[in-house]
């Protein structure tokens, strides 16, 4: 890795990583090659990009000392806003730079994605973006199969949070990055890619990896609740209500998931209008 690249890693890591995140590097010519012109980021192709998820350790390090510390009064999205907190760290850890953030949910005024999250978690080698294509003489003959990543150490307990762009770094003899391929076989492909678009309620195809770790069973309830239910759950109220009374402990430790959901859907690099199934949970 050049020495320039892995100095701003290194710092971004100091920002983020204490919290429960991982940061990998790219190159905006990576991404921009995999999709329409429609969906590529307008910067040089040599950009330097850094690619930021959470892995399951992110809720207990990050997400519960931003509600100790925040004013939970005006929380809409408690994951979103802390998130946002953290990226906005990494701005601040370098102020001698330009640094534009794209968050993984954000848009455009006509809908389209900012950043298609899957793709450029593949291209920057930080999971592995399984594709309908990647299952040689497919069953599925008509229907529809959205692509879902898997990291090497997390399976699919993680989650893809955005983008770091540096404009006016570029870095055009960065090594191209290659994901692991860790569901390698075509019938494991098959049950992960089924898991996903049909039974991803029951959260098993996250284990078509084996994980070092997983979402914790209070972690698993906030993110298998509906949006609107999500508040309740941390103890608070919404903008229009008083604070429940009801400790956030006894509510994560008792809560049972009921219908997973999630309103955030990712594209598919080959085909980024269709959508795939809202999935139990970032």
């Amino acid at each position: 890795m050049e020495p320039q690249v892995a100095e701003l890693k290194q710092k971004i890591e100091d920002t983020l990583c204490p919290f429960g995140f991982e940061v990998y590097p790219f190159q905006v010519a990576w991404y921009n090659a995999l999709l329409p012109r429609a969906f590529h980021l307008p910067l040089p192709g040599p950009t330097l990009a850094f690619l930021v998820l959470s892995t399951p350790a992110m809720f207990d390090r990050a997400l519960k000392p931003f509600l100790q510390s925040y004013n939970l009064q005006s929380l809409t999205d408690p994951v979103d806003q802390c998130v946002a907190y953290h990226l906005g760290r990494v701005r601040e850890s370098l102020p001698e730079l330009q640094v534009e953030i794209i968050a993984d949910y954000e848009v455009h005024p006509n809908r389209r994605p900012k950043i298609l999250a899957q793709t450029a978690a593949h291209v920057a080698g930080a999971a592995y973006y399984y594709q309908r294509q990647d299952v040689e003489a497919d069953p599925w003959g008509t229907q529809h199969i959205a692509g879902v990543c898997m990291h090497p150490q997390f399976g699919g307990w993680f989650a893809i949070r955005g983008v770091v762009l540096l404009p006016g770094i570029e870095v055009p003899d960065l090594p191209p990055a290659k994901p692991l391929d860790c569901v390698p076989t075509r019938t494991d492909r098959i049950s992960l890619l089924e898991g996903f678009n049909f039974h991803w309620r029951d959260w098993t195809y996250r284990d078509a990896v084996t994980p070092k770790e997983r979402y914790s069973e209070e972690q698993k309830a906030y993110f298998s609740a509906p949006p609107a239910q999500r508040l309740a759950l941390l103890g608070l109220a919404q903008p229009s209500e008083e604070p429940s009374s009801v400790s956030a402990q006894f509510l994560f430790t008792t809560l049972i998931p009921k219908k997973p959901q999630n309103p955030r859907r990712a594209s598919d690099w080959l085909n980024p209008r269709v959508s795939p199934p809202a999935s139990p949970g970032p």
